[in-house]
Formats: structure tokens, C-alpha cells, sequence
């Protein structure tokens, strides 16, 4: 484990006004959402899309890394160099999603699942470092319902975290954590607030049992917001202040920062929330964001496959990476939007 260097990587990943893309969706995912604008799910297409988002002019100032999947990993921009060393000489640290999707939790209720990928790990990291990357990304799910999350979830999830970070450590990768609570469902904030908490509580006491050292080592977690299909949802302000009520009550002061993912908030109320959290004082560590739709969506609306396109799914790229970085800085306002990128 190379301590100096796992320290550089977590101070880079969370400097002031820069945040993370996560461009890590596998290819099902991409799928979905190329369909969404009626383009063709093509391996060249994945990779064309994605050397638009890395290519844009100017988004380095903004963004501290890329959350980058397997084959974009391999893949190379139209000048030969692969991706990995492509992000590099732009400043942007070249990051990877190492977990293998969630499968169903044995003897668990229905909805509940656990993510895989451990099998091998080290020897996929030891491969990840050589090409470049010098963070990685774990994704586990916690489903909000009836009788749900129980405490096998929480904790088979917690554990499973807590051995891949501990896999990343110590082949000098700095470890992203990402335990989801998911926003599906009729819950209230207060119920919300109360998962995130259990979870993260778990998640912290497995990394203690697994000796990850917490300086190095990033949290990216989902807000504290009103289940999606209830009819209260909570404000700005009310998420913003359970979100930052949970971490810190969970998230020790030795970590190097918190990174948020939109979970399927729209574009402009994931920023909102991420400023208002921002702006708060006294905070332990930097907050910052880790999006993917709520970074890429104008984009990818804007580009639709067409090459002529491309210049202005830029700008709509540069704007939305603009705006998170005022809102990570607590700076950002709602009429910001209005301007041009």
C-alpha cells in the first residue's frame, strides 16, 4: 500500500470546486438511455458518447475524475490513447467501477440485494492500476418498504463495502463507497433519514473490523429525500439539513470528503440540494458531487447520435459541470440556470 500516493489521489478526488462524472454505466444501462434519444447501443457509439463528455473543452476545471466501466477503460479517443492516460494529461484522475451488479439476498424479503464481485478483485485492481486508474467505485442498494431494509441487507451490504475497500487500499486505489439508499417508494424524509443513518452507522463499523484506513478512502452516498412516490416531498432546506444531520453522526472528521450521486433527482434539484448542503458551516469535510444522468442528460438529449450535434452537447455538458461546481462551493443559484453556458 503506497500511503503518499493513496493521500494525493483522495485529496485530488475532492478539491475545491471540481466533482467526479460517473460515466461507469454498463452497457445495459447505456442501452436504456441511448433508446431514450433513438441511438443505436454500439460499442463505437458508447465510446463516441463518452469521448464527447472527456473531450469537452474546458471541463477539466470542474471535474477531479472519471468514474470510467471496464470497456471504456479499454477503450482509446479517436488520437490512440486510451481513455485511462487520455483523462490524465488533462488533470482528471482516471477512476473505475469494479463491482459486478446486485443479485438477489438469499433467505432476505423480496427486493432486497446484495452486490458481487468480489471474487478476484485483487487481481482486477492490480490490472486497473497498471492502466492508469487510480480510484475505483463499489455500488450497493438499500430498498426502503415494508418491512424493509432489514438487518441482514444492511449489514451483508456494510461488509461487502468494507472488504472491497480494503482490496482497494491495498493495492494503492483509493476506494469510493457507495451505499445507496434508493429514493423508490412512498416513504416519508424521516424514514429516509432513519435508513441512511442505520446504514452508514453498519457501513463505518464494518470498515473499523476490515483496518481500511479512513483517510484514504471517499463516501458517496444518495440525499436524505421523500420516496419519490409520496405526496410530501421534503424542500431544499429539510433535505439538505437530514442529509448533513446523518453524516455527521456517522462519517468520521479523518475522511477526506463526501461525494453525493443524484439518484435519479432531476438535474437542477440535485445541484440545489448539493448547495444548500455546501453552504452550511462548519462542515468536517468537503461535499461535492459524483452524477452521472444529472451531469449527462442535456447532453445526451442534445447530441442524439448526430455528429454535427457535438459542439452543442458540449456546452450543455461544461453548463451542468459549471453549475455543480458553484453548487459544491455553496455558490450556486437557481438564475445561474437561466444563463448560457
Amino acid at each position: 500500500m503506497d500511503s503518499a500516493l493513496l493521500s494525493k489521489t483522495a485529496a485530488a478526488m475532492v478539491a475545491k470546486g471540481k466533482g467526479i462524472l460517473a460515466a461507469d454505466e454498463s452497457s445495459g444501462t447505456c442501452e436504456k438511455r441511448f433508446q431514450s434519444v433513438k441511438v443505436e447501443c454500439t460499442e463505437e457509439n458508447r465510446r463516441a458518447y463518452r469521448q464527447l463528455l472527456f473531450a469537452t473543452p474546458g471541463v477539466e476545471q470542474y471535474l477531479s475524475g472519471v468514474i470510467l466501466f471496464d470497456e471504456t477503460a479499454r477503450q482509446k479517443a479517436s488520437d490512440g490513447t486510451a481513455f485511462p492516460q487520455y483523462l490524465a494529461k488533462k488533470g482528471v484522475i482516471p477512476g473505475i467501477k469494479v463491482d459486478k451488479g446486485l443479485a438477489d439476498l438469499p433467505l432476505a424479503p423480496q427486493g432486497e440485494k446484495v452486490s458481487e464481485g468480489l471474487d478476484g478483485l485483487a487481481k482486477r485492481l492490480d490490472e486497473y492500476f497498471k492502466m492508469g486508474c487510480r480510484f475505483a467505485k463499489w455500488r450497493s442498494v438499500i430498498t426502503i418498504g415494508e418491512g424493509i431494509p432489514t438487518h441482514t441487507c444492511i449489514y451483508a451490504n456494510a461488509h461487502v463495502l468494507a472488504r472491497y475497500a480494503a482490496a482497494c487500499q491495498a493495492a494503492s486505489i483509493v476506494p469510493i463507497i457507495e451505499p445507496e439508499v434508493l429514493l423508490d417508494g412512498d416513504h416519508t424524509a424521516e424514514r429516509s433519514e432513519e435508513v441512511h443513518e442505520a446504514t452508514l452507522r453498519a457501513v463505518y463499523a464494518a470498515l473499523a473490523a476490515y483496518n481500511v484506513q479512513l483517510e484514504y478512502l471517499i463516501l458517496k452516498t444518495s440525499m436524505v429525500v421523500s420516496g419519490k412516490e409520496n405526496s410530501r416531498q421534503a424542500g431544499v432546506d429539510e433535505v439538505a439539513e437530514r442529509t448533513v444531520r446523518v453524516l455527521k453522526r456517522t462519517v468520521p472528521a479523518a475522511q477526506p470528503g463526501v461525494v453525493f450521486l443524484s439518484g435519479g433527482q432531476s438535474d437542477e434539484a440535485a445541484t440545489a440540494h448539493l448547495s444548500a448542503m455546501a453552504a452550511m458551516k462548519n462542515l468536517p469535510w468537503p461535499l461535492t458531487f459524483s452524477y452521472s444522468r444529472a451531469l449527462q442528460n442535456p447532453a445526451l438529449n442534445t447530441w442524439r447520435g448526430q455528429a454535427a450535434n457535438i459542439g452543442a452537447a458540449q456546452q450543455a455538458f461544461h453548463h451542468r459541470a459549471q453549475m455543480n461546481s458553484l453548487a459544491c462551493q455553496g455558490k450556486w443559484r437557481p438564475e445561474l440556470e437561466k444563463q448560457a453556458a
